[in-house]
């Protein structure tokens, strides 16, 4: 009898070793050492202390397996800065506020959050970010909404409600993709404003000219008046 008790044990750690390492394996993650993200972060309302950042950017300073870890460099508006040093790990859902969740998910997939619980992604879309078009991964909370880059996890955009105040934050530049030029409307809008300028300019010019022909002529009338006159 003991011996099939112990047979029966050992089975099931077996099965919860396969197990755990099959969730593990799941775990695909994005990022790796050297890359960086900074954030523009605005405010309406007034932000509780030590929330009233308006610049930051994280850095991964070193990945092992699933742990990443991460320095964020906040800035506040006075010009001071804080650095916070911490650990993330996907396998047991310590995200920090989710700044990186795991890689290549899509719409129904489900992940840790030790705050929060297993979260859902909603939805998936292309959208411009730091200057190239990404596909993106929503998802909201009853406080807060997020978006990541579907490659690489980490956090684009996001927004919170608090009591006091509500915060957006979104993706400024980064190194974990190249602008592909999808700054098209940014682009049109300098031509616009360019011809504008030069159109009302040349309007100015042909002005002055108009003035200048007919007061020329002007003189040229009084001039041979004068003669006759004499």
């Amino acid at each position: 009898m003991s011996i099939k008790i112990v047979i029966v044990t050992i089975a099931v750690v077996l099965v919860l070793g396969l197990s755990s390492s099959s969730v593990f394996a799941d775990l695909s993650v994005g990022v790796k050492k050297g890359d960086w993200i900074e954030y523009a972060v605005t405010y309406i309302g007034s932000p509780s202390q030590g929330h009233g950042i308006n610049w930051a950017r994280m850095e991964i300073t070193n990945v092992q397996g699933t742990i990443i870890s991460v320095s964020i460099n906040s800035r506040y508006p006075n010009g001071s800065t804080e650095i916070f040093n911490s650990t993330l790990n996907l396998q047991t859902g310590k995200l920090i506020d989710d700044f990186i969740i795991p890689a290549n998910l899509n719409a129904g997939d489900t992940f840790l959050d030790q705050n929060l619980g297993n979260i859902t992604i909603g939805r998936v879309e292309e959208h411009v970010y730091a200057g190239a078009t990404r596909t993106v991964l929503y998802t909201s909370t009853n406080q807060s909404s997020y978006v990541w880059d579907q490659i690489t996890g980490v956090s684009v955009e996001g927004a919170s409600q608090q009591p006091d105040y509500s915060m957006h934050t979104v993706v400024l530049n980064t190194n974990l993709w190249q602008s592909s030029g999808d700054s098209g409307p940014y682009v049109l809008a300098l031509f616009v404003f360019a011809a504008t300028i030069a159109l009302i300019s040349a309007g100015i010019i042909a002005m002055k000219y108009r003035k200048k022909k007919a007061q020329y002529s002007a003189d040229n009338v009084n001039e041979i008046c004068l003669l006759i006159n004499a």
